[in-house]
């Protein structure tokens, strides 16, 4: 049948040909219109906030570093200023707390970045970190000190640093220093946090550094040589928590906001200020008293507990002069001690420790002594079969003041070193490891006070041996410090789990 919708000299039909070809262009448009829908869909899906984050997962995450001034795990557990102030922000949100171990300050600035974590913690503000992060007002603004060693030429000002100056890579002086005072010479040590650098002038390694004050007060009670030779003007190091910068537009009640909030009412009600007092406010006043201020009080105060400790000794198979040694370094023989930690009596026994002891009136002197003794016996029990006496005994010391945990962590350190772990003489270096951030990542437990536990046990030593030289006018029949037979159960180096159910623990991957 003749096409009559055909004009007059129409060639053959070609209609479907036509037809395919003129749909391809629509497909494809149609095709791009979907794409780009999609695409719009898609950024209108905003990520959650920091608060949302937080608020469905049920854990706030806050990167910091193991530290004196931020996180460490202590005897019972987790400590540090840094580490109480976000525990009670978490607290105030109704979740739990995670703390990001990370092993330097610019990695705390990369966790916020990349939303590792939604708190930075341990940061002073200085204009590059506020570049990358935002930061919180400040809550704690501290002196920054020139140290020093005794003996040597004192300085007084910035210019007679210069050329003697060594700083850690982490700290925010750096930058300031070569903005405000660019002809000062000095170096920036890659290796090294502030602590290890107070050892090395303590030793006559390096000349001078410059630290926050509070931390220098905690060193020189390990490093009597350590001296300040003056205070920074015009500068304070000036603490606060650090945030995503994209955070920014987040809604008014944010995360940003919340922290802002809980920080004010912290200093306002006192908080901060506890906190402080009980890290660092001590710290100038401690010191390790002489030998002539010791026999002073085994004649006024020993007496009154002599009986205690000889009675703890006789039934436990203890020298009574090495607890009355340690009762002394605890507290002083004082039955009414405390601390800001909430540690009591003359074996200054924390509460937990106490209860593991069945020991209900931590301030009676005879419960604790008793209580004392029998956990220093408990840990000496648990202490790999491979530490013989004596050392064994100063091992227990060192696992009474610092918990076994980080004990076990500098015998391992030992070990990697190809050293003895098993001799105290070791043991006592590797312990003051445990402040320095090239070997927190070999560690199970990470940042310990190792050096004031070295100091302690050779405190509670030299106190031992002058009480025998008192007691025992036969010198030479110095009586062995603990009935010291190996243990048939002595625990494995994996025994001490010292991380409470309630924090999780996240180390970084080297």
């Amino acid at each position: 049948m003749p096409d009559t919708t055909r004009g007059p000299g129409a060639g053959p039909r070609r209609t479907a040909t036509i037809t395919n070809r003129g749909r391809r262009p629509v497909r494809l448009l149609a095709l791009i219109v979907l794409i780009g829908a999609g695409v719009l869909l898609n950024t209108c899906v905003h990520r959650p906030d920091a608060l949302t984050q937080v608020q469905r997962s049920g854990v706030l995450r806050v990167a910091t570093i193991n530290s004196a001034t931020t996180y460490y795990l202590g005897p019972q557990g987790p400590k540090g200023f840094e580490y109480d102030l976000a525990r009670g922000f978490a607290k105030s949100l109704g979740v739990k707390l995670k703390i990001v171990v990370v092993p330097d300050r610019a990695a705390i600035i990369r966790a916020v970045e990349t939303g590792r974590a939604q708190i930075g913690a341990g940061l002073a503000i200085s204009p590059a970190r506020d570049a990358r992060v935002r930061f919180t007002p400040p809550y704690l603004s501290s002196k920054l000190d020139a140290v020093y060693r005794q003996h040597e030429n004192k300085p007084k000002k910035l210019a007679d640093l210069s050329g003697h100056l060594v700083l850690p890579d982490d700290t925010a002086l750096a930058d300031w220093l070569r903005q405000r005072h660019p002809d000062l010479h000095f170096t920036v040590d890659h290796t090294a946090n502030t602590e290890e650098l107070m050892a090395r002038i303590a030793h006559g390694d390096i000349d001078a550094t410059v630290a926050n004050a509070d931390v220098v007060a905690m060193n020189q009670r390990y490093y009597p040589k350590l001296r300040v030779g003056f205070t920074l003007q015009h500068i304070r190091q000036q603490m606060a928590w650090a945030f995503r910068a994209s955070d920014r537009g987040e809604r008014p009640d944010g995360l940003y906001n919340k922290a802002i909030a809980y920080l004010e009412q912290a200093k306002s009600k006192g908080r901060i200020k506890i906190l402080h007092d009980r890290y660092f406010g001590h710290a100038a006043q401690l010191g390790f008293v002489g030998g002539a201020e010791f026999a002073r009080q085994v004649k006024n105060r020993l007496g009154h507990w002599k009986s205690y400790f000889k009675a703890a000794g006789q039934q436990y198979g203890v020298d009574w002069r090495l607890l009355a040694a340690i009762g002394y370094q605890e507290s002083r023989w004082n039955a009414k001690a405390a601390s800001p930690t909430n540690v009591r009596g003359i074996m200054m026994l924390t509460r937990d420790t106490a209860q593991r002891m069945d020991i209900d009136n931590r301030s009676n002197p005879q419960q604790s002594i008793d209580g004392g003794t029998r956990y220093l016996l408990q840990l000496r029990k648990r202490l790999p079969k491979a530490v013989k006496p004596p050392d064994r005994t100063w091992f227990a010391l060192a696992a009474y003041n610092l918990g076994l945990g980080h004990v076990l962590d500098a015998r391992r350190l030992l070990k990697r070193a190809g050293r003895n772990p098993n001799v105290w003489v070791n043991l006592r270096e590797a312990l003051g490891w445990l402040t320095e951030k090239r070997y927190l990542a070999h560690t199970r437990y990470g940042y310990a006070q190792g050096k004031q536990a070295a100091a302690y046990v050779s405190n509670i030593r030299a106190y031992y041996d002058i009480l025998t030289w008192m007691t025992n006018k036969k010198r030479h029949k110095k009586p062995a410090a603990l009935d010291e037979q190996p243990s048939a159960s002595g625990a494995d180096e994996g025994d001490d789990k010292n991380t409470p159910p309630d924090i999780s623990i996240t180390s970084p991957a080297f």
